[in-house]
């Protein structure tokens, strides 16, 4: 039997939309680049550090041979009618738009996995849906899934860069595919997009300033660059949408990245009202909920700022009582940004309550910040 005829048929019955292959064998080709990051302080805070880990399969599996790579489209087609113009709405990039995709495609590679094993009762496999510690977009573009767009995302030919990645690696000897090479050309329009400018050079990220990395990091996000977020609460896609490579491409089929409950946006008041217990059963599905619900809100606090409506300040002036201190802190800082002069007097009313030392010195921090502009 052709194990890689019969691995591709049955990818495509579990519902993958790309199959590839390539060997198991060390990522060097990457080891410079990785240490070129970690100097420059590019590391994620989600990232492995250990490059050994992050280049080596069989450190990950010993009896490693093969890697099979799949990429699931979620550029799935939607339109919605809501007029953002009208109420408080927070963006979700694409990829949360449906059912977390951690899920939805860990289950398609397992029910490929299953098909496997009726035909090779020895395999050994390990599953990964960017939960790895090696570069998943690496093994992407080596097995033949799609080449490194200059906006640093894997780039199919039928599909775009719309894909979410994931990967088998086994002890299984399968034929390897031919990797993919750039065909960006000259063309720099995700450079010149990217609201941030993340992207320090073609191929080159900073994480630091992407926009969807700020949407899920606990560090505290600079003032200027809350600026540039507008109303996107979890996630950007802005270098993806202006990419001509993802014009004329193949529609994802897959129903559980349809936003069914979500429309492609959050309702900022309801994120607001929600208990935990509440927003884990309306929202838990979604990816981008995998932070808890007060990094969305914090998320939500910066969208207000940034959308600059006073009709937000009561809100805002109620969420300068929230239990989180991050909650509050943000909450000060939208309060300053819709409107310096109510903003300034709503804070300094609030200092004599206000029993935290660092909340009370951002805000102190916050009104020097806005007096200076």
């Amino acid at each position: 039997m052709d194990l890689k005829k019969f691995v591709k048929e049955k990818a495509i019955e579990v519902g993958l939309d790309i199959i590839g292959f390539c060997s198991a064998e060390p990522f060097y080709e990457i080891k410079e680049y990785l240490t070129f990051r970690k100097q420059k302080g590019y590391m994620a805070e989600f990232e492995q550090e250990d490059i050994k880990l992050r280049i080596a399969p069989k450190e990950i599996m010993p009896s490693a041979n093969t890697i099979i790579a799949a990429g699931l489209s979620y550029n799935v087609d939607f339109k919605n009618n809501i007029d953002i113009k009208s109420i408080f709405k927070g963006r979700l990039s694409k990829s949360s738009w449906g059912i977390d995709y951690h899920n939805v495609l860990y289950r398609k590679l397992e029910l490929l996995v299953d098909y496997i094993k009726e035909i090779k009762d020895d395999v050994e496999y390990k599953i990964f849906v960017d939960t790895g510690s090696l570069v998943d977009k690496e093994i992407a573009k080596r097995a033949g899934i799609g080449w490194y767009g200059k906006n640093c995302l894997i780039i199919n030919d039928e599909y775009g860069s719309f894909i979410f990645i994931g990967y088998i690696i086994t002890n299984l000897e399968i034929e390897a595919d031919s990797e993919s090479i750039s065909k960006c050309g000259d063309c720099r329009l995700c450079l010149d997009a990217c609201p941030t400018k993340a992207l320090e050079d073609a191929y080159v990220l900073n994480p630091k300033r992407c926009i969807s990395y700020l949407t899920q990091t606990k560090e505290k996000i600079p003032y200027e660059l809350r600026d540039k977020m507008n109303n996107k609460i979890y996630g950007c896609d802005t270098c993806q949408l202006v990419c001509p490579k993802n014009k004329n491409v193949k529609k994802g089929k897959t129903e559980e990245f349809i936003p069914k409950v979500t429309g492609g946006y959050l309702d900022i008041v309801e994120i607001f009202n929600l208990s935990n217990k509440e927003f884990k059963k309306k929202y838990g599905h979604i990816t981008g909920s995998w932070r808890g619900k007060n990094i969305l809100k914090r998320n939500c606090i910066i969208a207000l700022g940034n959308l600059r409506d006073k009709r937000a300040i009561e809100l805002l002036n109620k969420s300068l009582e929230d239990s989180s201190p991050m909650i509050r802190e943000y909450s000060a800082w939208a309060l300053m940004k819709i409107d310096r002069k109510i903003g300034k007097r709503i804070l300094l009313s609030h200092l004599e309550k206000e029993k935290s030392k660092e909340v009370k010195q951002e805000i102190y921090n916050l009104i020097e910040y806005f007096d200076s502009r």
